[in-house]
């Protein structure tokens, strides 16, 4: 059976075909930023050349970024703003002349990495996208967590926790409040801090390598950026205790994220901070050892949440649309 999955990003809409597992063919086109119409004639294309392409008809699932209104059918919270308000479901089905399955991309990365991939061993997977936006999927013994209004995960749009006066009130966001995560962790998020603090507009991926070149004003920027990263992943890990973090999206490429984010959230986890607290008083020096492991990361660390990046790469949120169409 193939199943075909379409990945629609801010700057990207991707599609691939699955024969099964196996990946048979995959395209890529850029996002037609601010026009519907041309959007879902780019899908539709895409549809049109991954099936010329494998000689078959496939199912079609769709991963967006936000989420239908189980009240309008309408897309909602998606920061491909042109998409808000859009019948977008209805608008591919009539376009494609048959059913499409349509979830949040963050929900189809968690699906993806849950089902064969960095998290699959994994009881509860926190599945983030850090790219153009910031968002989150859920997965519970393999099973996408969506929640009753259909945003769980949408961590993106919670205040960045325990902020420096320098990072109040924070800069805007398009959901109409200003020091939201995704203005700290998406992409452009980083771009434009590094831009206030030295005058140059950079991406992202070109900041991490000048860091790791040892130039002191990025070293300076990525190091602004993991400790936001530390702290927002902490305040999940507080409320969701997960086994696996995963990491997918443009910024889920820079590699040294997967050693100094977990050493930095250990300050703001619950478990180590009390193990810490505990330990101030005790005159057991074995207690204060194990305590300090805990705040960097240690060995000996109370922390067992892991930070990977997903296994499918880049690929992982479409293949998570394609099996959109799994029933079994």
């Amino acid at each position: 059976m193939l199943r075909i999955g379409i990945d629609v990003g801010g700057t990207k809409i991707e599609g691939i075909a699955l024969d099964g597992s196996r990946e048979v063919a995959r395209r890529r086109v850029e996002t037609p930023r601010d026009d519907y119409a041309a959007t879902l004639d780019a899908i539709a294309s895409l549809v049109a050349d991954l099936e010329r392409t494998t000689a078959a008809t496939g199912t079609i699932g769709v991963g967006i970024p936000g989420t239908i209104s189980a009240a309008t059918g309408l897309v909602k919270n998606a920061n491909s703003t042109w998409l808000i308000g859009k019948p977008l479901r209805l608008d591919l089905e009539q376009r494609l002349g048959r059913p499409v399955r349509l979830a949040n991309d963050a929900n189809c990365l968690a699906m993806s990495e849950t089902a064969d991939g960095a998290a699959s061993a994994a009881s509860v997977v926190f599945a983030v996208i850090v790219g153009t936006g910031t968002g989150a999927g859920i997965t519970v013994r393999g099973q996408v967590v969506t929640g009753a209004n259909g945003v769980a995960g949408e961590w993106g749009h919670n205040a960045l926790p325990w902020p420096d006066e320098h990072e109040r009130p924070g800069p805007p966001c398009y959901c109409g409040k200003r020091g939201c995560i995704e203005t700290f962790l998406s992409g452009p998020g980083m771009t434009a801090d590094h831009e206030r603090h030295t005058g140059r507009r950079e991406p992202p991926q070109e900041i991490a390598r000048a860091a790791d070149r040892g130039d002191s004003t990025a070293v300076a920027t990525m190091e602004r950026y993991e400790h936001r990263m530390a702290r927002a992943l902490a305040s999940v890990i507080n409320v969701l205790d997960p086994d696996v973090i995963v990491l997918g999206g443009g910024m889920s490429n820079i590699d040294r994220l997967y050693e100094r984010v977990p050493r930095i959230w250990n300050a703001y986890v619950f478990a180590a901070t009390r193990m810490a607290l505990d330990a101030e008083a005790s005159t057991d020096a074995a207690a204060r050892v194990n305590a300090d492991a805990a705040m960097t990361g240690g060995a000996n660390s109370d922390i067992r949440t892991r930070l990977v990046p997903a296994k499918h790469g880049d690929a992982s949120g479409v293949r998570g649309a394609a099996w959109l169409w799994d029933d079994r």
